[in-house]
């Protein structure tokens, strides 16, 4: 169906259109709040949250950017405020989830425990970023947002959000570098 129909139906308070709605971004804001907030348990709180959050405030959806960019919106800015309580509770330490389910899939890539252990390494990594950086390269990378939708995201100039990624970026490969003794 129309996400413009699936839209008016939702506002009315259809809430199958609204599961719908959300549905088709799932895994894309999913994949925002895990990597937001580096912790299964929290990606699902804030996951929660951003669901109520958006059937509470659907009728203040004005249309001026996509519905998608919105949802990731509502999606980093619980995720992040997860994250900042956590850090004014405790400080970042390991947050992999060791009863995770961890897919096994006998390929020609990278054996198990180094995927697991790369995976640690950029969870890890991720953690270490600012807020903004890691709001950053989470929407563009997970969310797969563009420049000009994470700079209205986060409220800044598309120029800025460039610098972000880049910055952030390095900063990734040095934290990586020294994790796993990359080139």
């Amino acid at each position: 169906m129309d996400e413009a129909v699936l839209l008016f139906r939702a506002r009315d308070g259809d809430q199958h259109a609204f599961t719908e709605l959300v549905g088709a971004h799932r895994n894309q804001v999913w994949a925002v709040c895990l990597n937001i907030c580096t912790n299964p348990h929290d990606a699902e709180d804030a996951l929660q949250n951003t669901l109520v959050a958006a059937w509470q405030n659907l009728h203040k959806f004005r249309g001026e950017a996509r519905f998608s960019t919105w949802l990731h919106r509502i999606a980093a800015n619980n995720a992040l405020s997860i994250v900042r309580r956590r850090k004014a509770n405790t400080q970042l330490t390991d947050f992999t989830d060791p009863d995770q389910p961890v897919e096994l899939v006998d390929d020609d890539g990278p054996a198990f425990d180094d995927r697991v252990a790369l995976r640690d390494a950029v969870h890890d990594a991720l953690a270490q970023l600012s807020d903004e950086f890691r709001e950053a390269v989470v929407l563009r990378e997970f969310g797969d947002l563009t420049y000009a939708d994470i700079a209205a995201q986060q409220g800044v100039p598309v120029q800025t959000v460039k610098s972000r990624l880049n910055r952030a970026r390095t900063q990734l490969a040095e934290i990586m570098k020294d994790r796993i003794g990359a080139p």
